[in-house]
């Protein structure tokens, strides 16, 4: 089957501008770095995502399910298939139980939460990820991690709608049920405390300011490239290992956090492969540590 009858046939049940053919994805992800997706879909509610869902697989079409894009690397010649796009973007909280949809974006979801003077989110509210990504790869920043906060998640296994409570999504560093299956996340409930609006204003800030003093972000990249050792800090032994500000084309070992690979401008997926190839021999030729990835390479 063909882009053009793909889209014919989606179109029956989604609205047309919703769907797109050869879909540039350096509009969809924060490296800016990626071919094209032969269909792009956004779902915005359970029907239209079972509906996609179930025609790829009876079609044996390729599917691939994105949320901000911040956390993945797209290969040059682009993905097959379809990638899917998820707009659930609800929010609703009772007392301290929030409800939140899997493509509200960390940012947004932590101004909402400090309006309703609730704590125990500030740890993600510079994240720069979907809740659908962040539980998936069990997001956390300043002794906080999603884990702490969820109490269960709705998700579509194999064609029907699941929840599962916190203990089911397997929980450990930067991991989760999500990112060993084909599980999509539909939505989640966090479980906060109420707090001081100030206090929560100001905690929000000091990690902010943080942020944009220890990390890159005024330039393109998928956050961190790499997890963090048991027995050392990844960013630290790159670092001494004499890489930072090292380059392959405009992919570049950020010269303010080693632990970023970074998008000078034009940088292709080749050239962050190459370099983190390289990042990854030099380490383990200098230190005798294998160093692993964080984010994830899609496409081909």
């Amino acid at each position: 089957m063909d882009k053009r009858q793909i889209f014919g046939i989606l179109t029956k049940e989604i609205p047309e501008q919703q769907i797109s053919i050869d879909e540039p994805m350096t509009k969809h992800t924060s490296f800016k770095i990626g071919g094209n997706a032969d269909i792009f879909v956004k779902v915005q509610n359970e029907e239209e995502l079972k509906y996609v869902v179930n025609f790829a697989k009876e079609n044996d079409i390729n599917l691939t399910v994105i949320g901000n894009g911040s956390n993945i690397l797209v290969k040059d010649n682009g993905i097959r298939g379809i990638v899917l796009k998820l707009q659930f973007n609800s929010i609703n909280i009772e007392n301290d139980i929030v409800t939140v949809g899997a493509g509200v974006k960390l940012g947004e979801l932590a101004q909402v939460l400090l309006k309703n003077e609730l704590t125990g989110f500030e740890f993600a509210s510079g994240i720069p990820a979907t809740i659908g990504g962040a539980i998936k790869m069990n997001a956390g920043a300043y002794g906080g991690e999603m884990k702490d906060i969820v109490l269960e998640t709705k998700c579509l296994v194999n064609g029907e709608v699941v929840v599962l409570n916190n203990e089911e999504q397997k929980f450990t560093y930067r991991h989760s049920i999500f990112s060993e299956n084909d599980y999509i996340i539909i939505e989640t409930k966090l479980k906060l405390k109420k707090g001081n609006y100030e206090e929560i204003k100001n905690t929000m800030k000091e990690y902010l300011e943080n942020r944009k003093v220890k990390q890159p972000i005024h330039l393109p990249s998928a956050g961190s490239t790499f997890k963090r050792g048991v027995d050392y800090i990844t960013a630290k032994i790159i670092d001494e290992c004499d890489l930072k500000g090292y380059s392959i084309g405009d992919a570049q070992v950020s010269t303010l956090h080693a632990g970023f690979v970074v998008n000078k401008g034009n940088a292709k997926a080749k050239d962050v492969l190459d370099l983190i190839k390289h990042i990854q021999d030099t380490v383990y030729q200098k230190t005798g540590k294998k160093i692993e990835l964080e984010i994830e390479i899609v496409g081909e």
